[in-house]
């Protein structure tokens, strides 16, 4: 399996931190962000990583370097042109995601000990084009899935906006949050290119939910315990730096 790390955010939330460094590169615990994902994607038996980077993106192709790539095949797509949003950052990587195998995407800014082999014979079992790592939590805005975790729409919470608008009784659903981490199959790809019409920047979360009546996409709803950051935070950041150092 093939993965590729979300890493050309600009960090504004992370500001001062963010002010000479991608967020990526960013330390909890002694190490950067970055580092964490790619050591726990190796531990999960990928070797072959693409990092899309922007904001102050040498000093990422610089890290890996200086890591001698860890040890495995790292590729960089290059956004420093253009921060191209998460669909269009997993588009432009697509020669080097390409293949027969699922690819995994993991955005550089979540630390979680989510179990990803359980996650992706998931994705397996079902067949879905897109399975994505989700949990009840407190937040604005979920994605509605039904009882098999078919995903159906999104809400807001707070404006009670909800897409497609044509959900009657969006509360039949149950809301469950989006933890920044998917295993996609090789076929998201076409409907990607479709779904884009030339377009280079867009998210992939509008893309989940125009697909989601056409295509199975899935959510992952792991029952046992994890441990589940959002480090892009300054207040989250710092309560992961403290439990990393307690373990």
């Amino acid at each position: 399996m093939k993965a590729m790390i979300f890493a050309a955010g600009l960090g504004t939330r992370l500001r001062p931190l963010t002010n000479d460094r991608p967020k990526a590169l960013v330390e909890v615990a002694g190490k950067p962000m970055l580092e964490h994902v790619i050591v726990k994607l190796i531990n999960a038996g990928i070797d072959d990583i693409t990092i899309n980077i922007h904001h102050f993106g040498q000093k990422i192709i610089d890290f890996i370097n200086s890591k001698n790539n860890f040890g495995i095949n790292i590729n960089i797509s290059d956004e420093r042109d253009m921060l191209l949003d998460t669909g269009g950052g997993i588009l432009k990587a697509r020669n080097f995601l390409d293949g027969d195998e699922p690819i995994l995407v993991h955005n550089a800014d979540i630390l979680t000990n989510v179990d990803l082999t359980a996650m992706l014979q998931n994705h397996q079992e079902t067949g879905a084009i897109a399975t994505i790592l989700v949990k009840s939590r407190e937040t604005q805005r979920y994605f509605l899935f039904d009882e098999r975790y078919k995903l159906h729409g999104w809400i807001n919470k707070k404006t009670g906006e909800t897409i497609p608008a044509s959900l009657i009784n969006p509360t039949e659903f149950r809301p469950l949050a989006f933890g920044g981490v998917h295993i996609l199959s090789p076929a998201i790809f076409d409907y990607l290119e479709q779904y884009a019409k030339e377009e280079r920047v867009f998210s992939i979360t509008p893309f989940y939910i125009n697909q989601c009546e056409s295509c199975l996409i899935h959510g992952f709803e792991q029952k046992t315990p994890y441990d589940w950051y959002d480090i892009g935070k300054p207040e989250t950041l710092a309560i992961a730096e403290k439990n990393l150092k307690l373990q």
